[in-house]
Order: C-alpha cells, then structure tokens, then sequence
C-alpha cells in the first residue's frame, strides 16, 4: 500500500493560479493511517470510503476554521499542492498513532482511517514517520453494492491499476475538490449527514462521460505508481450535477 500523492493542476482548478509560487513554497503533506491488522484487514472500498470521509472531516472540523488550532496548518497546505500520504499501522504502532492529535473515522464495515493535521514534508512526527508505506493490498470480500445515484459517487478511472493507498489519496483529493466546489449551504447539509458517499468504478464509456461533464476531475501529478496528468477520480456530487 503506498500513496505519497498529489493532484495535478487542470483547467479551472484551483491549483492554475500562481502554480509556479505554490511549487516553490514550503510543501506540506496530510498523513493518513490505516488501521490493517494482520488477521483482519479491512475491506478496499470501505477503506476507500473512510478515507474520504476523514478528509471531509478533518476539512470541516471546527480546529480547521478560522482560528481553530489547526487553521494554519490547512491554510499553508491548502496554499501548496494538496499532498496526501497513506501508510498503515497495526498493533502498538495504532495505538500510538491514535495518541496524537487527529481524528478517527470508522467505516459502515469497520476499516478505520485516522487523519491528521498537515505537517511539513520534511517534519513527520516519529510515530508517523516509522510507520510502513507499503504493505499487504486489500481486497473487497464481496463485489461492493452498486453506488447510490441519489447521493455523492467517487467515480474511479476503469483504465488504471493503483494500490489501496495510492486509491485512499485520490479519493480523498476527489471529496477535497468537490467540498471546495460546494456553497456554504451544501457542505453544512453534507456534513450534518455524516458525509454519506459511495466509491465505484463505472465501465470505460460512462467513465468518458464523467470526465468531460463538468464534475471536478483529479489528475495525477505522477509521483508514484502512474503517470503524470492521468485521470483517478470524478467527484460526482448531487449539487454539482449540470
């Protein structure tokens, strides 16, 4: 399992405007951990959920407005590429990681994801910073049920191979790109929901589709596993639906 990962600048997007100045500043990273025990790993797409979920959550704990505790930290990554990190722990490495500030986001099926605050790349904390990037994949037991229509869909791309936590990163960049779309009205109607989401992979010619409809689209900035500018994840959102 490996994600040191970041989008990549499209069209519109909120990373065009002074891309070169967001590359040269001071370059921050989200960490988040997987909780994946050796006798009972968690199911992929529930993972894949809870990823996202923690990043909606962490992007709408009140720590991170205004001048929440963490406010600074999520301005300055949020001014720089918006970097995510997934690496896993289990056992005694858990319960440490889950002693620093952060927050838990346990899936419909048990996977359990932390998230933490931005910290710099160079500066990870010792008890993230010793925990494996790489690491036994995960499999779903079952085919996963067919994603809600009615509510928000993480559409995958068909084309592409990723590991489960290059997958948990790009997901979590999708619900990051559709949060930043939504008005105040919908993200707090979405948050008071329990950011209720689904993850699929749709058949090449829907997948097609998506990317040209208008939907935020994350492309890879090509730093590990695939390359630079591909198409991972259309963040299909009720309220951005033209």
């Amino acid at each position: 399992m490996t994600s040191d990962d970041t989008p990549a600048p499209a069209p519109e997007s909120p990373f065009d405007d002074g891309q070169a100045d967001r590359d040269q500043a001071r370059q921050f990273v989200l960490p988040l951990v997987l909780h994946l025990e050796k006798t009972d790993p968690p199911a992929r797409t529930d993972a894949l959920r809870s990823a996202a979920r923690a990043v909606l959550t962490i992007l709408s704990d009140e720590r991170s407005l205004g001048d929440g505790e963490w406010s600074g930290a999520m301005r300055d990554w949020q001014d720089a590429r918006i970097r995510k990190v997934v690496r896993r722990a289990r056992g005694a490495e858990w319960r440490k990681a889950a002693v620093l500030d952060g927050i838990t986001v346990t899936g419909e099926n048990g996977a359990e994801v932390r998230v933490f605050p931005p910290i710099p790349l160079d500066g990870w904390p010792k008890e993230l910073a010793k925990l494996q990037v790489t690491g036994t994949d995960l499999e779903d037991p079952e085919p996963p049920a067919d994603p809600d229509p009615s509510g928000p869909v993480l559409w995958l791309s068909p084309e592409l191979d990723m590991s489960a936590g290059k997958t948990m990163a790009q997901v979590g960049h999708g619900a990051q790109l559709a949060w930043w779309e939504l008005s105040d009205t919908e993200r707090k109607a979405w948050r008071e929901a329990g950011f209720p989401l689904s993850v699929a992979t749709p058949g090449a010619e829907r997948w097609r589709e998506l990317t040209v409809s208008g939907l935020p689209v994350v492309r890879d900035a090509g730093f590990t596993e695939i390359a630079p500018g591909s198409c991972t994840v259309v963040a299909d959102h009720p309220a951005l639906r033209r």
